[in-house]
């Protein structure tokens, strides 16, 4: 099968929700200037640079209370500061109430019973609980082709390691599974890893 994504691909579901996959889930919690949190998953999600250490998320539609984007772009347009969570498989369930589209007075620490705690170096809340988080300072927005897509990028200025993922020196992915989506509303975890030694190596 071949299709042009202008022309339509004709199947009951979009498959390119389903071919970039495993993606990991960004968890972005934020705070307005008002002082209000808000915390919701992105799985156009990534790391893109090690030194600095920097990540990205997409935003791909918008909310009427906020204009041409959701509550998280609204507030680092704002505030300039952003904090990635971790999602692991135990909690998947509480990630997925907050992906709610709630007004954007609505804390959805509390909707979902999320227990938050403040960041170290930025103005904002993170998941108490999550295996890791990385409070982030925003370097640019970019809008792309489309409406209310916006591609959000931050340097990682801080990052919590809950004291469980730490296995003989490293940061193990299966004391907590991270959880990852696959598209429609398909998601995975990780349960195993195996290495791979580059030629050159």
């Amino acid at each position: 099968m071949f299709y042009r994504p202008q022309d339509g691909h004709g199947l009951p579901h979009n498959p390119f929700n389903a071919i970039v996959a495993p993606r990991p889930i960004g968890w972005i919690s934020s705070r307005d200037v008002q002082g209000r949190n808000n915390l919701a998953p992105y799985s156009f999600f990534n790391a893109v640079a090690y030194t600095p250490p920097q990540v990205m998320f997409a935003s791909t539609s918008a909310k009427e209370d906020q204009g041409d984007t959701k509550d998280s772009v609204a507030n680092i347009r704002e505030t300039g500061a952003f904090c990635v969570n971790i999602v692991e498989y135990a909690m998947r369930d509480v990630m997925n109430i907050s992906s709610g589209m709630l007004p954007k007075d609505v804390d959805e620490f509390t909707a979902a019973g999320i227990t938050p705690t403040e960041c170290n170096e930025i103005d904002c809340a993170r998941v108490a609980d999550a295996p890791a988080a990385l409070e982030c300072r925003m370097t640019q927005i970019v809008a792309v082709k489309g409406e209310s897509n916006f591609v959000v990028l931050g340097e990682v200025v801080g990052v919590h390691l809950r004291d469980d993922t730490l296995v003989e020196g490293r940061f193990d992915i299966r004391t907590y599974q991270p959880l990852s989506r696959l598209g429609y509303r398909d998601y995975t975890r990780v349960t195993e890893v195996f290495e791979l030694a580059r030629p050159d190596e």
